[in-house]
């Protein structure tokens, strides 16, 4: 897969630093639309810094400093004139805990795209959400109800479904399923096949499995550098790089 026009975000000699330390270093990166991409790596080993930067979220850490160029179907998001709110309404993220506010089901997914004066029926686009999430039918008589009395799985499906009535055409997921049990997990690596229909995305994940499972790209990083990248299948079967081997088949992380 190298044609141009399959990617949808480039990631071109990425640097990140936390208060003068490096914790990305020199990461060049293409994202293809409509495919879900793995970035894997021991604790520590900037996964979730650069994840973060696709969709300027580590604007909100003191100190972090970037340079080079991430370019979001050819746009730089990080220009003076780019909007950072506008770049997360287009690339939306889920994160490792499942986060959901306190409020009821429905205002849950329809608070996003009410403040952002989305056009539509709000009920029609909380249903929509609902659905892509896989929640709908557990939950459509009960959206008057508290988010906070559904079960872990079902609040991180909850979070994925208020993502996507913001109707981004980016998904970002920080390790979504490290704090669910293995059925929860299921569901969710499920529902991942389904969005990328529809949705690039872009998963962090700890758990080797999961990633050979869902994902097609595979980005491998070690101490803030991009160790290798490739389809997925080569990655886990036939690295090029010795130290990717021993990370995937458990000789370290």
């Amino acid at each position: 897969m190298s044609s141009q026009e399959n990617i949808i975000l480039s990631i071109d000699d990425a640097c990140i630093s936390y208060g003068g330390k490096l914790a990305v270093r020199n990461v060049s990166l293409p994202i293809y639309e409509k495919k879900i991409t793995a970035i894997i790596g021991p604790s520590g080993c900037g996964k979730s810094t650069l994840l973060r930067s696709l969709n300027r979220m580590n604007d909100f850490i003191h100190g972090c400093e970037q340079s080079g160029r991430i370019s979001f179907r050819g746009e730089d998001l990080y220009d003076p004139g780019t909007d950072p709110v506008e770049v997360r309404l287009r690339i939306g993220m889920v994160f490792q805990r499942p986060n959901p506010f306190p409020k009821s089901i429905y205002r849950n997914v329809a608070w996003g795209p009410g403040i952002n004066g989305l056009d539509g029926d709000l009920d029609d686009r909380v249903e929509k959400a609902l659905r892509q999430a896989a929640l709908w039918d557990e939950v459509k008589d009960r959206l008057q109800e508290s988010a906070l009395t559904l079960s872990g799985g079902q609040q991180q499906r909850l979070c994925i479904a208020r993502t996507l009535a913001m109707e981004p055409e980016m998904i970002l997921m920080d390790e979504p399923c490290s704090a669910l049990d293995p059925v929860s997990t299921a569901r969710i690596e499920d529902l991942l096949f389904e969005l990328k229909e529809n949705y690039t995305i872009v998963i962090v994940t700890h758990n080797m499995q999961q990633a050979a499972r869902v994902s097609q790209q595979t980005a491998f990083l070690e101490n803030g550098v991009l160790v290798e990248y490739g389809d997925t299948d080569q990655v886990f079967t036939n690295p090029s790089n010795k130290r990717t081997e021993e990370y995937v088949t458990g000789r370290f992380g």
